[in-house]
């Protein structure tokens, strides 16, 4: 959640700052599913579109036999996660369930919203995280909604909070306030879970850590984090691979996700089903050159 402190250290920006950084200048390149769109690490000028089924399996992957499919990368939880998966989804998982059966329709609103923003879906679940979808909590510190907004970050993402109006608890306008916060933290740090990490610390912690840290790995940097924020990570990851199975592009540092893209795009073309048929092309278009 965002709390009044993370302002005071330069979180809020002017209004016209905030809505250029959501506008439709934003560089984030996603696809509708929405996986992100990733040149290939063994690139062969073509592109990628790294999205996972229920096994957690790229579909960009071909029909592939059962030994092939034992041996095709998957998006796997990191080593420091699991622990608490485990402990946390044997303790929780009938109470997410209730929420998954029970508020179908919320999950759907976000989807749209996420969608139009160019978000990938599954950040959702960090909705699920801050406030169990339920718009009514209102948090000891102020924070408020299915979001979890601070009157003062709210308003800075467009949200009008007064006496008898409070947008913060409207699951549409709220949520297109967390589309723009989320696309604003993306673009600074380049690393979905640095930007759940800023979501709940603040960008400047986040910073912090980094240069304490000498890396901006998530996973290298979150001993500098604190302990709420570490939870808040791991909570997100957990309750992504609950409601969806597996894990995705958002559950991973950006280098689990390029050590993972680079296993897929390897895999992809050491396939035999593949590199004929690519090598046939390469070699038609020397031809015809």
């Amino acid at each position: 959640m965002l709390k009044t402190k993370l302002h005071k250290a330069g979180f809020i920006f002017t209004s016209f700052m905030l809505m250029a950084a959501a506008s439709g200048s934003r560089k984030v390149t996603v696809t509708a599913g929405p996986a992100e769109i990733i040149k290939p690490a063994i690139s062969r000028d073509s592109v990628v579109v790294h999205a996972f089924d229920t096994t957690g399996l790229c579909t960009c992957l071909p029909e592939l036999n059962a030994e092939e499919k034992e041996n095709a990368p998957r998006i796997k939880p990191h080593l420091l996660a699991q622990h608490f998966m485990k402990v946390h989804l044997e303790e929780n998982g009938l109470y997410y369930e209730k929420i998954k059966t029970k508020n179908a329709p919320v999950l759907q609103l976000i989807d749209e919203v996420f969608a139009k923003y160019q978000l990938p879906l599954e950040l959702k679940y960090l909705a699920v995280v801050e406030s169990k979808l339920d718009n009514r909590i209102v948090s000891g510190a102020g924070a408020a909604g299915l979001w979890q907004f601070m009157p003062q970050a709210g308003r800075s993402f467009g949200l009008k909070i007064l006496k008898n109006t409070d947008d913060r608890k409207n699951n549409y306008k709220s949520t297109v306030a967390a589309a723009k916060c989320l696309t604003y933290l993306h673009q600074q740090f380049g690393d979905w879970l640095l930007t759940l990490a800023a979501y709940n610390t603040g960008p400047a912690k986040i910073l912090t850590a980094i240069k304490k840290a000498g890396s901006r790995d998530y996973w290298t940097i979150q001993r500098y984090l604190p302990a709420e924020t570490r939870k808040h990570v791991l909570k997100f990851i957990s309750v992504h691979y609950f409601f969806e199975g597996h894990g995705s592009l958002v559950t991973m540092s950006l280098a689990e996700t390029n050590a993972h893209t680079k296993s897929v795009d390897e895999f992809l073309f050491s396939t035999s089903k593949l590199i004929p048929a690519i090598d046939s092309l390469q070699q038609g278009d020397a031809a015809g050159n």
